[in-house]
């Protein structure tokens, strides 16, 4: 009579072990993959992932060091349409000689309707240009924009 009970305490054994090995793998998953591949900061499209990791960040002095000089120095200050959050993926980039614009998806979230959160996308472009010899931001989205140029203070 001791032979049934072996059984499903084995089977109770093998399903815990199942369950924790992907417990393991999600965590893995969710920890690893999450990070962005950092690209070469020198690049236009380093130079654009540096800038918006700084205003999602909050950080509006390195984001401004990104930009043309005379921008940086003298605009208008904006405050970033951030939303609840926002991601953005690179998309692809033209690049000239003195010239680059640089194409992203912006993706933002906001709110909470009956189901889950709403998301809003937007195509856009990143125009830089070199200036001293290293990439500088020209134009950015307005959804990503710490100050406008055309307006001064």
């Amino acid at each position: 009579m001791d032979a049934p009970s072996v059984k499903p305490d084995r089977t109770l054994v093998v399903v815990l072990a199942v369950l924790a090995a992907l417990v393991v793998v999600a965590s893995v998953v969710v920890f690893v993959g999450g990070e962005p591949e950092e690209l070469d900061p020198a690049s236009p499209e380093g130079v654009v992932q540096r800038y918006t990791e700084a205003v999602i960040d909050g950080d509006e002095v390195a984001a401004r060091e990104l930009l043309i000089p005379e921008d940086a120095d003298d605009c208008f200050h904006l405050e970033p349409y951030l939303g609840e959050g926002v991601r953005v993926t690179l998309g692809s980039t033209r690049e000239d000689d003195d010239s680059a614009d640089v194409e992203v998806l912006i993706v933002t979230t906001y709110g909470q309707g009956p189901f889950g959160a709403d998301e809003s996308q937007e195509e856009a472009e990143f125009r830089l240009v070199r200036a001293g010899g290293e990439w500088r931001i020209e134009t950015a989205p307005w959804t990503l924009a710490v100050c406008d140029p055309s307006v001064t203070p």
